[in-house]
């Protein structure tokens, strides 16, 4: 069994929630350890699954048959997670300057040649993209008001959908399911 971790895009926002079902619709789907952490849109499960991609696949269709809209699913285990949460791709005095913020987005799949390019379009004074694997580092030197760049321009430049965590839930979540 693989300590694995399912990032939930948008799954208690539009009037639905279903924070207190989660657990059960995971263990109805037959993973043991189940738990969500922060937020509902994280979930910690014990999975054997060998490839991602289909677990993300099984995950979505399950939560669509039992809630009746579509939740984006992006797996990583947690030895990936914490090379994602170890990953420096800006300088320590930037993630610690007041005001700034950085993100990581999740996606289900590396980005194309030209969606990545695209993607660095978007660089300015405020926002600063990085792209690693299946990850986007995003930091953030203003407040979200004086941003250009959101999660929505993301998936539509990348063409592709994804999912937002501030760097502080990752570590967190890393920090305490990480042996």
């Amino acid at each position: 069994m693989t300590k694995t971790i399912a990032f939930l895009r948008a799954i208690n926002v539009g009037g639905h929630t279903v924070k207190d079902r989660l657990r059960r619709l995971f263990e109805d789907m037959g993973f043991s350890g189940v738990e969500t952490f922060i937020a509902s849109g994280n979930v910690i499960f014990d999975a054997n699954s060998r490839s991602p991609q289909a677990l993300e696949k099984r995950i979505e269709r399950h939560l669509r048959e039992a809630l009746g809209y579509e939740v984006a699913t992006f797996i990583r285990s947690i030895s990936e997670l914490a090379g994602v949460a170890r990953y420096r791709p800006f300088k320590n005095s930037e993630l610690a300057a007041h005001g700034h913020t950085l993100y990581i987005a999740f996606l289900s799949d590396r980005p194309t040649t030209p969606a990545r390019k695209k993607l660095m379009t978007f660089v300015t004074d405020v926002d600063d993209l990085h792209l690693h694997g299946r990850e986007v580092y995003w930091l953030r030197r203003k407040r979200m008001t004086e941003s250009a760049f959101s999660g929505a321009l993301l998936e539509r430049t990348l063409g592709m959908p994804a999912t937002l965590r501030n760097s502080t839930t990752v570590g967190k979540i890393v920090a305490k399911y990480a042996r």
